[in-house]
């Protein structure tokens, strides 16, 4: 020893070089072995072009060595890497500390030989695409970072490898689908964390009071999960606290008495919960910079203190049930972005210096009961893109400016007290594309100007008092798809020029004082499906060159038109539809006046009125018979049912009597029948309307088990096995976008089952029936993401997953303000737990919306439902039904978009012309998801869970609130957020 220790330092460097030597040789083939396993796409990045065996490994790029060479970091991240982790690989770099592989597109499982990573301290794998569960990695207890969010893993995640992990100060596992777990005891004993990144990973039950514990946590995120009962108090003492993220679960209750001392906090989203109370706890939070509470319950008044915020940008309370006025310096402070208070009770004027900065993008405040006039100061707002101030009650003359806003995509100022004029500005709107005006006292012409407004697709001028003609430019607007100018005092001509319009799906001019004929022009408009000319004085014949179109709505009622109708539009159809035209004449309709032949005379005039009259004589004796029948048979019904025993099963609060709902079911109030039974709008005293099911569950009467179809229900049969199902599904489901069935009422042969009432029908009245109507791309939007939801929370948020089997646009119901709830679930089947869980051998569904395999299976299963959602997204798209003539024989919807996909052109086309140029990308974007969704495959099909993930990332005109930022100079991480609405 004495000897070796007398040797010079470079001979005992030479007697261990074989062994570094051997080390080195190992580490180097490892790493051109990991080399081997994946695959760099982006070629003008390719991390691997130094990885030769020349080169020493040190100076591989993404390579950091320890002062001895040896391989200590991995730095893989975001370099489009495709192919599988090789663990054993990489564990066998016995000194390696970090291993960084995030944000590429890795597949297969992560091994368990991950766990032999024992050095590691940070580990990356998170943003890929992963199969199968996370191994267990408990010997990590080095780790301080460890990220594995939105990967793809599923199934139960081992939650005890995370105790073993006391000095972790980053944990983030969110946007995985693992199983249902209840909050893991094991975090709150994690006391050196900063960051907890656990949104939309299967977390069930209650925050626990322990979250306290964390008291170094800087950014807490547990947002879309399944989260129960109240936020806790222990929550209060996490004063470093700078973004809480707790939106989409269903937490209840107030914001805990001391939520003010988190004075740290910038960033707080709460929003889609059953939060309710004041906002006074949010009054000392003076460092907020986003406040986001929208859809939940919250009352009282919105704290002044909030109008002396310094950094606040953006403001989400929209469905809520706020009062009172907003601080009058709210927002005039920091580079204010957005406000959407829509749907509240919010009264007094709107806060006038909200874009004192010259930023902000969105002022939403629809459905309120503000007063006042808007504010002079944004008329110079020149970044605002959506100004939607409706159904309030603001009155006085429109600041001039706003007009003419040059980045303005949206005016909505309907169902106000609003007058004077739209002023010549507008033509400096060059991005508008929707105006709303209907329903206030402007007046005045409409100005010349408006057809330089180029990317118009919709304008509502409807019930209001403008008069003079309308403008002859109006044919410049090439991509205006409705117009809306029913029910004011509009004279003169109709522009012939109106017929180069060539996007035009629907006109209403009805109720004005309009002269001179009906343009020929209007019959060369390719997709143009409604038109009402009513209440006017026009005059002439009607073109023949209208023949051509195909209009679900034609109204040329009271005017003074003459001559004959054409053939093609001679049909029963349109009978009411040219009726106070004296005029007019006709060969076709039944119980019209005859056109007279070459002689000048009618031709059969007298036989025609002996069979009109007979006829006449025996209709009014049949129905007299008929209606006495049909009373009585009603007052006996209505009677019967009161002698009935009933019993009554809540799955609500209920606010009504068994008796008040009894008392409903009359004929007054029916809105659907079928061969099964009845619905019936039932309406309390307090103006309540209910819809209410009326189900024969036994043959009696020689009723027959068929369809049935209301505004509430879709059409569809109802035997006593789909009456159980549809008890059985939706007694067990809460969710905002599933229909509420508030209780049945039983008897011996028949049931009641009540539902909330949902006033606009089904999204397919919407789209297809004569009940159609515009809807915007944003409504169309909301509809499908909520939809998704709601079968999202079918497919993963039940105890056992709900299979609809009947996916449809007529079973998407829409409420007062368009949102959709999923609805009749006759067809419904909860999936069992034992071999056959995915599979039913039922037969379900509708023709047009059912998966192809169900064709040679005979069996569905989540991703049938998935199937007939991504039909329904192609409706939205398209406006069309899942059944066309235009398809072919035997094809549909899916082989006709299919047919489409040969270029951008024919892409486009897909897409509704009365969808604004301006969001049909956005439109495109919806249409890939639905393309996935359609996939013949079932299993390349993807989850609701992650159609609804795409389908947010599809958000049109997204926000963007933070901006992701890893300086080494900044402790703070930032995130990309874009699911708040405006």
């Amino acid at each position: 020893m004495a000897a070796l220790l007398n040797c010079r330092p470079e001979l005992i460097f030479l007697s261990i070089f074989p062994f570094f030597s051997v080390a080195f040789s190992d580490e180097l083939q490892t790493l051109l072995s990991i080399k081997s396993s994946l695959t760099n796409s982006a070629t003008k990045t390719n991390i691997f072009k130094n990885w030769e065996p020349n080169t020493p490994l040190c100076n591989f790029t993404g390579i950091k060595c320890s002062s001895n060479g040896a391989v200590k970091e991995l730095e893989l991240s975001s370099q489009s890497l495709s192919g599988f982790v090789p663990s054993d690989k990489i564990c066998s770099l016995n000194s390696l500390e970090k291993l960084s592989l995030g944000f590429n597109s890795l597949s297969g499982r992560v091994t368990d030989d991950l766990n032999n990573c024992v050095s590691l301290n940070y580990l990356d794998v998170g943003n890929n695409d992963f199969t199968g569960t996370f191994p267990d990695i408990s010997s990590l207890s080095k780790l301080t970072h460890f990220y594995a969010n939105n990967s793809g893993f599923s199934g139960k995640f081992p939650w005890n490898s995370v105790a073993n992990m006391s000095k972790l100060i980053v944990l983030s596992l969110g946007d995985n689908q693992f199983d249902r777990n209840p909050f893991p005891a094991v975090i709150v004993k994690l006391d050196q964390l900063k960051w907890l990144y656990l949104s939309n990973c299967g977390l069930e039950g209650e925050i626990p009071e322990g979250i306290g514990n964390l008291t170094e946590l800087i950014n807490l995120e547990l947002s879309m999960n399944h989260l129960t009962g109240e936020i806790p108090l222990g929550i209060t003492k996490l004063m470093k606290l700078w973004q809480l993220e707790l939106y989409e679960n269903e937490l209840t209750g107030k914001l805990p008495v001391g939520f003010g001392n988190l004075t740290s906090l910038e960033y707080f989203d709460a929003s889609t919960n059953y939060l309710y109370g004041d906002l006074s706890e949010i009054r000392e939070l003076n460092n907020l910079v986003s406040l986001q509470l929208l859809q939940n319950e919250f009352s009282g008044e919105v704290p002044v203190e909030l109008g002396e915020f310094k950094k606040l940008v953006n403001v989400s309370l929209y469905t809520n049930k706020l009062t009172g006025q907003l601080p009058q310096k709210l927002g005039s402070w920091a580079n204010f972005d957005f406000i959407d208070i829509s749907e509240n009770n919010f009264t007094g004027p709107i806060p006038p210096d909200m874009c004192k900065q010259g930023t902000m993008r969105g002022l939403l405040i629809l459905r309120n009961n503000f007063t006042g006039k808007i504010p002079e100061s944004y008329a110079n707002c020149t970044t605002l893109e959506r100004f939607r101030v409706s159904k309030n009650s603001l009155s006085g003359v429109i600041p001039a400016g706003i007009w003419g806003l040059p980045k303005l995509q949206i005016i909505d100022v309907a169902m106000n007290n609003f007058e004077g004029l739209i002023t010549s500005a507008i033509g400096n709107a060059k991005s508008l594309g929707e105006i709303y005006v209907a329903n206030n006292k402007f007046s005045g012409e409409l100005p010349l100007e408006i057809s330089k407004a180029t990317s118009l697709v919709r304008i509502d001028c409807s019930n209001n008092r403008f008069s003079g003609e309308i403008p002859g430019t109006i044919g410049e607007l090439k991509k205006l798809g409705n117009l809306y100018l029913q029910k004011n005092k509009f004279s003169g001509s109709i522009p012939y020029s109106l017929g180069s319009c060539v996007s035009l799906s629907e006109v209403n001019m009805a109720h004005n004082s309009l002269i001179g004929s009906i343009p020929v022009s209007l019959g060369s408009l390719p997709t143009l499906t409604s038109l009402n000319l009513s209440e006017n004085q026009l005059r002439g014949q009607i073109p023949t060159s209208l023949s051509h179109l195909k209009l679900n709505l034609l109204d040329f009622s009271n005017n003074q038109l003459t001559g004959p109708i054409p053939d093609s539009l001679s049909i029963d159809a349109y009978k009411g539809s040219f009726s106070g035209n004296d005029g007019l004449c006709s060969q076709n309709i039944k119980n019209f006046r005859r056109c007279y032949g070459e002689s000048g005379k009618p031709r059969e005039l007298h036989t025609l009125l002996l069979c009109l009259l007979v006829a006449v004589i025996v209709a009014l004796l049949s129905l007299a018979g008929f209606m006495y029948l049909k009373k009585k048979n009603e007052k006996v019904h209505e009677r019967s049912l009161k002698e009935h025993s009933w019993n009554t099963k809540s799955f609500h609060i209920l606010t009504f009597t068994e008796d008040e709902i009894l008392d409903g079911i009359k004929h007054d109030n029916l809105i659907g029948k079928g061969g099964s039974g009845s619905v019936y709008r039932v309406q309390l005293a307090d103006g309540t309307d209910f819809a209410v099911k009326h189900i024969w569950t036994s043959d009696s009467g020689g009723r027959k088990m068929s369809g049935t179809t209301s505004p509430m229900l879709g059409k569809r049969g109802m035997k006593s096995k789909e009456f159980e199902a549809e008890v059985q599904t939706l007694s067990s489901i809460r969710h905002v976008n599933v229909v509420k069935l508030y209780c049945s009422i039983t008897s011996e042969d028949s049931s009641l089952l009540v539902y909330e009432y949902m006033p606009n029908g089904s999204l397919w009245d919407r789209l297809h029936t004569c009940k159609k109507m515009p809807l915007d791309w944003e409504t169309r939007y909301e509809i499908a993401l909520g939809a998704a939801k709601g079968l999202e929370y079918l497919h993963h948020g039940c105890d056992k997953p709900v299979i609809h089997r009947d996916v449809k646009s007529s079973n998407i119901l829409l409420d007062e303000l368009f949102k959709p709830r999923i609805a009749d679930f006759g067809l419904a089947k909860i999936a069992q737990a034992d071999s056959n869980k995915d599979s039913t051998h039922v037969i379900a569904g509708t023709h047009g919306y059912i998966a192809p395999e169900y064709g040679y299976t005979h069996k569905v299963n989540e991703k049938s439902d998935v199937y007939s959602f991504g039909v329904v997204l192609m409706e939205l798209i398209s406006g069309k039904r899942p059944i066309e003539p235009e398809y072919g024989e035997n094809s549909n919807i899916v082989t006709w978009v299919s047919s489409k996909l040969k270029s951008k052109e024919s892409v486009l086309s897909i897409v509704d012309s009365s969808i604004p140029e301006a969001f049909k990308e956005d439109a495109i974007k919806v249409l890939r998801i639905a393309i996935v969704c359609t996939d013949r495959l079932p299993s390349l099909r993807p989850t609701m869970r992650n159609v609804v993930k795409m389908l947010e990332d599809a958000q049109p005109c997204k926000l963007v609130g933070i901006i992701v930022s890893k300086d080494e100079g900044s402790n703070k991480m930032e995130q990309l957020k874009d699911h708040t609405k405006i």
